[in-house]
């Protein structure tokens, strides 16, 4: 399924960056060949024969021009210089940040980051240093491919850089989890959990190494530490590779373990309270209580699809048949759901706020910065201490257990380089903003999803930063604690990015048959977002 989703990726991104192209090509967005009357003023001209020279553009040319409103001239700064017949002036003009939107697109567009190249071509010579022109600006085609190449390039050397960036943290965790491991302190852990891993994960062996890898990984995530969490994830996943018995396809277990990583279930959003204090929030951490409600959501529906899938076996290229036969149920099962989630979610925002009522306001916020700051001294502290009182060789299996990250983060990169290009050629392509945006929003608008919020929840699955900046961006513009501030955090920490983490945790074992994991991990987003804007709606809409 993963394989037809990532041709659909890069089909969809080419498909709309041409059609995009295309169409400002017949429209002219861009002016190409369409003159703009300005007014030059030159200053002394340099020793090479150029000069610097202010670019007066009345605001009726401008705004008819650019379909713009601006109330005052428009003034740039450029270097220019004659041609041969002094008929005409080659301006680089420059922008910066009092420089119109407008202008700025051109830049960029033209492929620069601060500069337009235009050709000015002499209409009269209004004194000795002032010269009424006609500008032509550079021309500009085929801007959409141009970001799918570029951005594809970008992303795939970024994907390099964070699976090398890895290696450090890999090998550290992994070397600390061999001490642990050898001392006996993972099988500890592991028994104390077994009630729960036996019914998540019967294949495996209760007192299996790869059980105390899920449960640190799984403990690392919720309490919000995504550096510890990966390493764990992936010596995890090559554990229970030592049990399949089919190489190259996901086990059940594997699908059921994902499906917990998708759903991203966090005690604290650590990233999403900062982006929210540093946006100047009055309660940054006002979105707990919401997060923790959307990412349990997130994993019932996530475990549930994982197990369900399991029990009826879907032949290749056989799921349109399967959903159709078991569409009932499916019907029957969701508005089950449905009623239970609505149930709880009302007695549970009253029930949240009675609770902790008594406590100061900067307590979560307090708690959350002294967890974040001993989580991890705390983790290395008690499994090398461990360690050391059960008489282990720390140094020597710590070394070990670091080669083992290493290994794993080199293993990682084609998979990882494969899935970000075609995200990112889905997103350079225009496609997410111009198809599936609109699209989805026959759906959301019923049910009362702001659009403002839509791209960060269709984000959020396909890409950590890029639904760190989309997040960002939304709060500067509606505000931190606004109703749309608050939901799209809420977003950020109800869910994971599935695509991700498919890449990196099947990767990392080899797997290309991924069954139905990605099903399993889009059923979580989904319940993720729906519960999201449900608890938010409930509490401050």
């Amino acid at each position: 399924m993963l394989n037809y989703v990532w041709i659909s990726l890069l089909f969809l991104g080419l498909a709309s960056a041409l059609f995009i192209d295309i169409s400002d090509i017949t429209q002219n967005t861009y002016k190409n060949d369409v003159p703009l009357t300005v007014t030059v003023k030159s200053s002394a001209i340099k020793s090479g024969g150029g000069f610097d020279c202010k670019v007066t553009i009345p605001k009726e040319n401008y705004n008819k021009f650019f379909n713009s409103k601006e109330t005052d001239n428009i003034v740039v700064s450029a270097v220019g210089s004659f041609t041969e017949d002094k008929k005409a002036i080659q301006l680089y003009v420059k922008t910066d940040e009092n420089t119109p939107e407008n202008l700025i697109v051109v830049a960029k567009a033209s492929g620069k980051d601060n500069d337009i190249l235009a050709r000015a071509s002499i209409i009269s010579k209004q004194d000795s240093i002032t010269y009424l022109s006609k500008v032509y600006f550079e021309k500009i085609s085929f801007l959409s491919m141009k970001r799918v190449t570029n951005d594809s390039i970008n992303i795939a050397g970024t994907a390099v850089e964070i699976a090398l960036g890895l290696i450090g943290i890999m090998a550290m965790w992994l070397g600390v989890m061999k001490v642990a491991e050898q001392a006996g302190l993972i099988k500890i852990i592991a028994n104390w959990l077994k009630p729960i891993t036996k019914k998540l994960f019967p294949e495996i062996p209760p007192d299996h190494p790869a059980v105390g890898a899920m449960v640190m990984n799984i403990s690392a995530n919720m309490l919000g530490l995504g550096n510890a969490a990966t390493p764990f994830g992936l010596k995890a996943m090559e554990e229970m590779d030592t049990l399949n018995p089919n190489k190259g396809t996901a086990t059940n277990s594997m699908v059921t373990f994902l499906a917990i990583n998708t759903a991203g279930m966090t005690i604290i959003p650590a990233t999403a309270i900062a982006i929210r204090a540093a946006a100047g929030s009055a309660d940054p951490t006002i979105i707990i209580a919401t997060s923790l409600f959307g990412s349990t959501c997130a994993t019932i529906t996530g475990l549930t699809v994982a197990k369900l899938f399991e029990k009826f076996p879907i032949e290749k290229n056989g799921y349109g048949n399967w959903f159709k036969s078991n569409l009932k149920f499916f019907i029957t099962f969701l508005s089950i759901i449905s009623v239970l989630i609505l149930t709880f979610a009302t007695g549970f925002s009253s029930v949240i706020a009675s609770a902790f009522s008594f406590l100061p306001p900067t307590f979560f916020k307090d708690m959350i910065q002294i967890i974040s700051t001993l989580a991890i001294p705390f983790f290395i502290f008690v499994f090398i201490g461990y360690g050391v009182i059960k008489k282990v060789k720390v140094y020597e299996q710590f070394v070990e257990g670091a080669k083992e990250g290493f290994n794993i983060a080199i293993r990682i990169i084609p998979y990882l380089v494969a899935m970000l290009v075609a995200i990112a050629i889905f997103r350079a392509g225009g496609a997410m903003d111009n198809w599936l945006i609109p699209l989805l929003r026959i759906v959301t608008d019923p049910i009362g999803m702001p659009a403002e919020a839509l791209p960060m929840a269709l984000m959020r699955p396909l890409s950590g930063s890029g639904s760190l900046g989309v997040m960002a961006d939304i709060i500067a513009v509606h505000g931190a604690d606004s109703f749309i501030g608050i939901l799209v955090s809420t977003f950020f920490g109800s869910s994971e990015t599935t695509f991700y983490v498919l890449a990196v945790y099947f990767g990392a074992v080899n797997i290309k048959n991924t069954r139905h994991a990605l099903a399993a991990g889009l059923a979580a987003d989904v319940a993720g977002m729906l519960g999201a804007l449900f608890i938010v709606k409930l509490l401050f809409g």
